[in-house]
């Protein structure tokens, strides 16, 4: 025997092969949804009130000429006066209008609705599948 007759020889017979493939397949569905909270709550806020007080003063005395309108301190003083006839015309000074300024402040408390949303995640079953 030489030697070209002791080599083995190979054949190929089968040969096997692999082939991927993908596909989308729904495994459940999911639904959001929002849920609305109501509750009372109460509030508190200063308010300020502004009232005026007229006082009329009586002073019945002459003056030499119009007194213009002042302020004393919170109070603005307006002077009223009138003509009298005299054997000469002089201003008598009939009243004092006083208008005072007053501011208090009070607690007011009153009852406000809140809402609120949360958003709720229900999740549904897959549908059956044929191909599966």
């Amino acid at each position: 025997m030489t030697s070209s007759e002791n080599e083995t020889q190979t054949l190929l017979a089968v040969e096997e092969q692999v082939g991927v493939a993908k596909r989308r397949q729904v495994t459940g569905t999911v639904r959001a949804r929002t849920l609305s909270h109501e509750r009372e709550q109460p509030v508190e806020a200063d308010l300020s009130v502004e009232t005026l007080e007229v006082e009329r003063v009586p002073i019945g005395r002459f003056v030499d000429g119009p007194i213009p309108d002042r302020q004393d301190g919170d109070t603005t003083v307006i002077s009223v006066i009138e003509e009298v006839a005299v054997v000469e015309v002089r201003l008598k000074l009939v009243e004092e209008v006083r208008i005072t300024r007053r501011t208090e402040s009070r607690r007011m408390t009153d009852h406000v609705t809140l809402r609120r949303q949360d958003v709720a995640i229900d999740q549904d079953p897959a549908p059956d599948d044929p191909e599966a």
